[in-house]
């Protein structure tokens, strides 16, 4: 028997185009498909809950000094103890509070601030646009660390959370021009015009039309904003502008260096918050492979491999 005209055209096209689903199916098949966000959330989440469980994870206190100093990795101290006798690994532990603390909270606040000073004046436009894009341009400029070492200089022992806020306020530039960049694109676009001719007023459009086909772009800045974040202030913790009495990541380093950990051969001093730190940002990096496959569709489409049933009826 023949095959209809109408019956042969349907099954030469095999179907790829995804259906509307709800955001949590839409990021279980992502999740299915691709394990690179699933193993940047564990590891997020690992370091995450050393910090907050460090009470459960070590029995002693980060500045307790009652141990024999310079001593390997044993089993009372898994990463052994300091030049002043102190316990390494309950030092990691809670260092990670402070250091993941002020790397989410500058990351937030720099993303907060790309967001509103790279897309609202780009949609806007006008002298407000012009004058924002020079200020844009001059912190651009201004090299990031040495402003940071200026600022923090005039600050005495500057805590976690004045750390935080410099460095959010100083690390919005680049995000900023990307995002404005962007939205310039976009509201030059068929679907901004229709919402603007239908009535919706700036912001609606704003936020509604623009802002979620930047999703990807805004959760990228978030993450390298985050770990720019823990990046500046090991390094100020380093040279020694924040508070050497506090317990981070970035005092242990600061504290490795003094005490000669290099030299002395003590790896366990200074190679758990370096390594700490750079997984951090490996996880933050494939978390956002994640979020790319989230607001584009298609990333998740490239993803999709043809059955053999559907190569057959291409052919």
């Amino acid at each position: 028997m023949s095959t209809p005209l109408g019956s042969s055209m349907t099954t030469s096209h095999p179907t790829y185009a995804p259906k509307h689903q709800p955001r949590w199916q839409v990021w279980m098949d992502i999740v299915r498909r691709d394990k690179r966000p699933v193993w940047g959330l564990a590891i997020i989440l690992f370091f995450v809950g050393l910090a907050v469980f460090a009470p459960v994870f070590t029995p002693y206190s980060p500045t307790a000094t009652a141990f024999t100093p310079m001593m390997g990795p044993s089993a009372r101290h898994w990463l052994g103890t300091t030049a002043s006798g102190q316990d390494v690994w309950s030092q990691f532990v809670y260092g990670g509070r402070i250091s993941l603390s002020v790397g989410f909270a500058s990351g937030f606040i720099a993303t907060v601030l790309a967001v509103a000073l790279g897309m609202l004046p780009a949609y806007l436009g006008g002298w407000v646009d012009t004058l924002m894009a020079t200020v844009t341009n001059i912190m651009l400029v201004i090299p990031g660390l040495p402003l940071l070492i200026v600022i923090t200089a005039y600050v005495h022992q500057a805590g976690p959370l004045t750390i935080a806020i410099v460095i959010g306020l100083t690390g919005w530039a680049w995000g900023a021009r990307i995002l404005r960049s962007q939205t310039l694109t976009l509201s030059r676009r068929d679907f901004v015009t229709a919402s603007r001719l239908a009535g919706e007023s700036r912001w609606r459009v704003l936020v509604a039309e623009i802002l979620p086909n930047m999703l990807s772009l805004v959760v990228a800045n978030l993450v390298f904003a985050t770990i720019g974040a823990i990046l500046a202030e090991a390094s100020l913790e380093f040279l020694g502008l924040g508070n050497p009495s506090a317990v981070t990541w970035g005092t242990m380093l600061f504290w490795a260096n003094s005490g000669g950990a290099l030299l002395s051969g003590a790896w366990w001093w200074i190679v758990p918050p370096g390594l700490a730190i750079a997984l951090v940002g490996l996880g933050l990096a494939l978390v956002n492979f994640g979020v790319d496959q989230l607001s584009n569709p298609r990333l998740r489409l490239s993803r999709v491999r043809p059955s053999k049933a559907d190569k057959g009826a291409v052919r």
